[in-house]
Order: structure tokens, then sequence, then C-alpha cells
């Protein structure tokens, strides 16, 4: 396994998202080069990508570079001059239309960033020399699978959302490039991340805001739903790691691997409550609903590959996590 190179320039896309973010900070703590690539959409609240970039501006300051550009995926144009201006050695595709229930009520978001945006990707990274591609995928491609846990050996080719849809094209298409043009990359399917900074629209950061605000929580299926909580920390080193670590060719000569990446221990739902309501000192408005279109009753990762090739081990436990999470909230929203 080889050790990271601060000396490559790193392209992270969604740099100004939840995982983006944790991901360029880790990069330039280590002296690294990173060009930051964001569209900035209003999907969920701008002032917090903001705070995002800001801190990674003032990290800027004292160690490694940051660069920032503000463009779509779509816009090919755009993507050809930051590939041509700053040449990047390593490309971390973290940029995409998140939300299966989203996807749900607006589609057309998902084939523009998600499968035209990611082409586009695939499109500059051929013609040009990168070292590595790790993009994102996400658990949601094993759709209503009950076999747990999750293997990436699984058939999932009867995806519960368009947006388990696209990432599992996503997947496709980076093989085929893989095996026509040489390209090396590897994806990742993330299991619920969570953590500061994180996603408004997940669970930990939307339960706490209602909580907040005095209003309830929907809980689907009645709370009888277990999720692979994977604190961010986890998720940004496992990542980390692979970077400059491209795959070996399989045995169809293509360079190219998708590995789980989560705790590997589902929780309940509702114990992820409990602990959140302790940890913020607040109590919930439990709305017990039925299983909505798009949701899954269990995530669990099986993280085998990546301990065997990495070894890879979360070290964050929920109760833990979620008071790191609950720390960050109250502050940056200061309650006493």
């Amino acid at each position: 396994m080889t050790d990271f190179d601060n000396k490559l320039t790193y392209l992270v896309t969604g740099a100004a998202g939840f995982i983006g973010y944790h991901l360029s900070e880790r990069l330039m703590k280590a002296g690294a080069t990173v060009v930051g690539y964001d569209n900035m959409n209003d999907y969920y609240d701008v002032s917090l990508k903001e705070a995002r970039l800001t801190r990674l501006s003032e990290l800027a300051g004292t160690t490694g570079h940051f660069d920032m550009v503000r463009a779509d995926l779509a816009d090919k144009a755009a993507l050809d001059r930051v590939f041509d201006e700053y040449k990047p050695d390593v490309v971390v595709n973290l940029a995409a239309q998140a939300g299966v229930r989203y996807s749900i009520e607006n589609p057309d978001a998902y084939i523009q960033s998600n499968l035209v945006g990611f082409a586009n990707i695939l499109e500059c990274c051929r013609h040009h020399e990168i070292k590595h591609l790790v993009y994102a995928s996400s658990s949601s491609v094993y759709g209503g699978n009950t076999k747990v846990p999750f293997s990436t050996s699984d058939q999932v080719d009867r995806p519960v959302s368009l947006y388990a849809a696209t990432k599992k094209s996503n997947e496709l298409m980076a093989y085929s490039y893989c095996k026509l043009y040489g390209i090396k990359a590897t994806g990742l399917r993330f299991f619920t991340v969570y953590g500061p900074m994180g996603r408004p629209d997940m669970a930990a950061y939307k339960f706490a805001d209602l909580m907040r605000k005095g209003k309830p929580i929907d809980i689907y299926n009645n709370g009888d739903m277990y999720r692979d909580f994977t604190y961010i920390d986890d998720i940004v080193t496992g990542v980390f790691t692979i970077l400059c670590n491209p795959p070996l060719q399989d045995e169809l000569g293509a360079c190219y691997k998708v590995y789980n990446i989560g705790r590997g221990k589902p929780e309940k739902l509702l114990d992820f409550v409990d602990e959140l309501e302790k940890s913020l000192g607040m109590k919930a408005k439990r709305n017990l609903m039925p299983m909505q279109p798009g949701d899954v009753y269990q995530t669990y990762a099986d993280v085998s590959e990546l301990e065997r090739d990495f070894g890879y081990r979360p070290t964050t436990d929920m109760k833990d996590g979620v008071m790191r999470f609950a720390k960050w909230y109250r502050e940056y929203y200061s309650i006493g």
C-alpha cells in the first residue's frame, strides 16, 4: 500500500458539501494542494456551504493550498478549464444531487448532476493523465435487498429510487471507461454518514433542527428501521487512505474496484433518536408513520474488503459520534 503523497494536486468536486469539506480539510492539513469544485445549489441552506468554504479558506492560510471553483459538473466547458489549468493528479468526485425522496419530486436534477455531470468527469479524466478517480456511490444501490450484511458481490439491479439508479449507473459508466480508456477508478458506497457540519436533510441534523424548533420528527415504518450510521471521521480516514492506491487490473484488464464504506454495525433508528435527545438535552415529539416510497428497512455494510485491502476499521461508536455532532450543533446555533 502506497503512502499518501502531499505533492499531488487533488480535485475534490462537491467541496462545499459535507464529505467534500471534511476530506478537503484533511488533505490540506496533510499539506496537499486542493482544488474545490461546487455549484453551490440551494438543495439545502447555502449559508452552511459558505461556512464550510470559509473554514477551508482560513485553513489555507496555515497549511496546504486551496482554490475554489464555483461551477456545475454539467458545464463541460467549465470542467475542461479546471482540468487544463490545474492538471489534477487525483480526482475525488463527491458532487451529486443527493437525497432519496427528492429524486421522486425532481428527477431531472439527478439526471443532470449524477449522470451528465459524471459523464463529464469521466471524459475529463479520459483526456488527462490522472492517477486515480475516486467517486461516491451509495448504499442506496442495494435497494430492497434483504440479505445482510450488504456485500459488493450482491446483485443491485433493482433500485427503489432514481437516486439509487443514478449511483449504480455511475459504477457501470466508470467500469466501461476503465476498460476502454485505461482510467483507474474506485467507487465507494457510503453508508449513512453523519457528524459536525453535516447535511440538514440527513437524520441527525434534520431531527436536531425539528427538536430545536419544537416540531415533531417523522419516524417511518413506525420506528422499525435500522441504519449503518457512520461517523464522518471514519469515512474520511477510509477515503484518505484509498486516494494514492488505485486498484490493480481485474480479470478483464480494467483497473476498477467498488467498496462499501460504513461502520458495519446497523443501529435501530429509535436508539439513534434516544442518543440525540440525551446529547442535545431536548425531547423529540415523535410522529410514527408508515414506510415511505424509496425507503429501505435496513442498511448494513460488509466492509471486510476495505479492511482486508486497507486496514479500514471504524473507531467511533454511535454514542460518541452523536455526542460530537450535538456539541457542534449547539455551538453552531448558539444553544446555551
